[in-house]
């Protein structure tokens, strides 16, 4: 979540190597992903293309393979590259149930499809290493920085991509599970200050917008939550964002060791966020703060020292900055714009023949969500409109006036709604890109079904939504055909 990189939101959990980068570089105060869920995300991230440009629909359709990432053109221009840990931007790891999810969130049907949201306590007060095989690819990365980067000629670029603070899977939920438990260990837990967690306001189930009903049921949160409960999953979610912090730490202290800091930019980011609870949800797939917002810190030679960023930025903005930082022609077709002229603390850049626009566009056409669904964020307003956007009202909030997004004032002002609107269909024609979605969901599904022959009533029922599918099986695959 990327206001736990500033205050105020920072005073619940001590973060040291962030705050590091705070004081020696610069944090973006604006800074959201292109599409709130991992591999769309990253498939923005590594191309600099928006979401509706590449396709990337889902957790498994992102980038084609072999698509030239930023990284890939460093390479051809001399540097030395390394990848570690996730990298997720053509497809990610994820099951037969994530898929059929999110091809049938047009179905007109109501299941859950994630375990309920649980916190996990494990080991003791010495168990730091909780997320093993995070810290086994940080350790790589280390051991690489002081093994080849120390003695490298040519200049080199690293990328270390880590799972936390992502929740965990959840076995109790059956075989199909999501990944809905908060885990942490009392060493970590212990740099959370449990009385600086705020507990967010809910909507009641009724009053709720029908896009966020459906995410809250279909990720199991619309039952009872003590407030208990509530405070614990926020403060492990804040744990497992320490331990993360850890890990960054790690990276940087490599650098210092081998003299490299000085000469080497860092940067910080995510794919998405984690409501942890916010609008009665838990994960992602969210346009709201915490789910959309993220965290950018960029440290090193050039870049400005305690610089605080107010402009709106995205992920499509790291392939057109890592060019410049390489100083390798930025091609022109591109959804974003170099951070390079922000971080030096100058407004205007040789390269850029148009300034960056004062609005960024995420969007979201996966499972978890009944409708694609698109953001813009300028000043101070969040417009996000659904499907063709008249069939679904549309969300406006007033971020100056409601930072928890808990009034939506579409209604009140009109005239906003219909410049933002304008703004949004000259960057993207909304309507045609949601019926495009539409038609792949339903071709992938009418070709994964005639994989299955006989075998698919028995399949479909037994998904991730079991426990609802199988009390009115014949209800639900009637509701599928009809949608077919």
């Amino acid at each position: 979540d990327g206001r736990l990189t500033f205050s105020p939101g920072n005073q619940t959990v001590d973060l040291p190597f962030i705050n590091f980068m705070k004081r020696h570089g610069t944090v973006f105060l604006n800074a959201y992903t292109n599409s709130p869920i991992c591999c769309p995300s990253r498939a923005a991230m590594w191309s600099g293309l928006f979401t509706h440009v590449t396709e990337s629909w889902n957790n498994f359709k992102g980038l084609d393979p072999g698509y030239v990432t930023w990284m890939d053109l460093m390479e051809k221009y001399g540097y030395r590259t390394q990848k570690y840990g996730k990298l997720d931007y053509t497809s990610g790891h994820h099951s037969v149930s994530n898929r059929v999810e999110a091809w049938t969130r047009d179905v007109d049907f109501l299941l859950r499809q994630e375990g309920r949201p649980m916190v996990n306590l494990t080991g003791d007060r010495k168990h730091v290493r909780v997320m093993e095989a995070d810290w086994q690819n940080t350790d790589k990365a280390v051991n690489w920085i002081k093994e080849e980067a120390v003695n490298l000629t040519q200049p080199f670029v690293l990328y270390l991509g880590l799972n936390l603070p992502h929740p965990y899977p959840s076995p109790y939920a059956g075989e199909n599970y999501g990944a809905s438990t908060f885990l942490t260990s009392p060493y970590w837990l212990e740099k959370v200050t449990f009385e600086a967690i705020k507990i967010p306001k809910w909507s009641s189930l009724s009053e709720m917008h029908p896009v966020d009903y459906y995410s809250s049921y279909t990720k199991n949160c619309t039952g009872e939550f003590t407030k208990e409960e509530v405070r614990n999953i926020r403060a492990f979610y804040y744990a497992m964002c320490a331990e993360t912090d850890a890990m960054l730490g790690e990276i940087i202290s490599a650098l210092r060791d081998t003299r490299l800091l000085k000469s080497t930019v860092v940067m910080f980011t995510a794919d998405h966020g984690e409501l942890a609870m916010e609008h009665r949800q838990f994960y992602k797939m969210s346009m709201y703060e915490g789910s959309s917002h993220v965290p950018l810190l960029v440290m090193g030679p050039g870049v400005k020292k305690q610089q605080q960023i107010p402009n709106m930025v995205s992920l499509v903005d790291i392939y057109p900055t890592m060019l410049d930082i390489a100083r390798v022609p930025v091609p022109q077709h591109l959804s974003g714009y170099s951070l390079i002229p922000l971080l030096r603390g100058s407004e205007v850049s040789l390269t850029q023949l148009s300034p960056r626009p004062s609005w960024v566009l995420s969007e979201f056409h996966g499972c978890n969500v009944n409708s694609s669904t698109y953001m813009l964020r300028t000043d101070k307003w969040k417009y996000i409109v659904y499907s063709d956007g008249r069939s679904v009202p549309p969300q406006l909030f007033d971020l100056s006036a409601d930072p928890d997004e808990l009034t939506n004032v579409a209604r009140k002002f009109p005239v906003i709604v219909r410049s933002l609107d304008k703004i949004l269909r000259s960057v993207v024609n909304y309507p045609k890109v949601s019926s495009l979605v539409h038609q792949y969901n339903k071709r992938e599904f009418i070709s994964w079904k005639q994989s299955l022959g006989q075998n698919y009533s028995n399949i479909i029922a037994n998904l991730r939504w079991h426990q609802d599918w199988l009390k009115e099986p014949k209800k639900y695959e009637n509701a599928i055909e009809e949608w077919l």
